[in-house]
């Protein structure tokens, strides 16, 4: 009796694929209409500040700069994640997006300083306001935004790349709102001091978010360990494995968001090379299942490095050349 195995379950991976295909189409174009409403939102935000001279509704406008960006990079990196490496570009082009998110924080740093340094200065001297415009304005952005928030509602579910992007549109939402009580009191009472304090907070808020950002990429950039995890239980699990005497030369580095990947060196027996085949399967799928690292490189030897060292003293090496005198 001839065996065929897997081919009975192929149209069932098939279709898994095709319906994972599907999935991540809807999510991008759920993004895309979400960049398209929230870059109408900083149009009329900021033209709308210009006319009402409102700071709150400008400094808004530069908040829903950071909702425009990081959508922007949900809906970049479910496109680059379908575009294969090739052999210049190994790992493929997920860095791309983390080149130009430090770029985006550095630029949200002296947004916020300036609007806090014209903030500060209206204090002072208080200018008229047109508290309706503003008003109209805001309202817009808060419904804008919660439509925005509705749209990606269950889009990417597991993804946080793309829940992350829904929590800034939701903070975007709660800032609008903030300016929006913020014009119903200069409307109500004429108080136009509220408008340059809004924008301080609002000012705050933009920097904490580009200070996370510039952490968050910088830290990837240097190839750090994911704050997610932790070095010290990713050794012990492995030395945890059956056959695993020792771990070192272990590096861990983030290459994306949600992308691990990690490599060492594994002390093991002198046994047949099937038997230690079965333990770097058992590691992988440990790795995979315990710490969502994805792509992994073990090597397994009886003899080598200082098993002392878990972390290898990297050094550059130099090419040979003829030297010409």
């Amino acid at each position: 009796m001839t065996m065929k195995p897997q081919t009975a379950n192929a149209p069932d991976v098939e279709a898994a694929h095709r319906h994972h295909t599907e999935d991540d189409a809807a999510t991008e174009r759920r993004l895309l209409l979400a960049v398209v409403l929230t870059t109408a939102v900083l149009l009329a935000e900021g033209i709308g500040g210009l006319l009402a001279n409102s700071l709150a509704l400008l400094a808004d406008a530069g908040h829903v700069l950071t909702d425009i960006f990081a959508l922007g990079m949900s809906w970049f990196a479910l496109r680059q994640a379908r575009r294969p490496a090739d052999a210049r570009r190994t790992f493929g082009y997920h860095r791309v997006g983390i080149i130009t998110a430090l770029l985006n924080a550095a630029a949200l740093l002296p947004i916020s300083a300036f609007l806090i340094y014209e903030a500060i200065d209206r204090l002072s001297t208080p200018q008229h306001i047109e508290g309706g415009i503003m008003l109209v304005i805001a309202a817009v952005g808060l419904v804008v935004n919660l439509g925005i928030g509705l749209t990606l509602h269950g889009a990417g579910h597991g993804n946080l790349n793309i829940q992350s992007a829904a929590l800034h549109v939701a903070g975007d939402a709660v800032a609008s709102g903030g300016v929006l009580a913020g014009a119903l009191i200069i409307a109500a009472t004429g108080w136009t001091p509220i408008d340059p304090l809004l924008s301080i907070l609002i000012s705050l808020l933009i920097a904490a978010s580009g200070w996370r950002l510039m952490r968050n990429t910088v830290r990837i950039l240097l190839e750090s360990v994911p704050s997610e995890i932790r070095t010290e239980e990713v050794v012990t699990a492995m030395l945890a494995v059956p056959g695993v005497q020792d771990v070192h030369d272990l590096h861990i580095w983030q290459i994306a968001s949600g992308m691990y990947a990690l490599s060492c060196h594994v002390l093991v027996s002198d046994q047949m090379l099937s038997q230690g085949s079965s333990i770097i399967t058992t590691l992988n799928t440990l790795l995979a299942d315990r710490f969502h690292i994805g792509h992994t490189t073990i090597q397994p030897e009886c003899l080598g490095c200082d098993p002392k060292s878990l972390y290898c003293a990297l050094a550059p090496t130099v090419p040979a050349h003829d030297h010409q005198h």
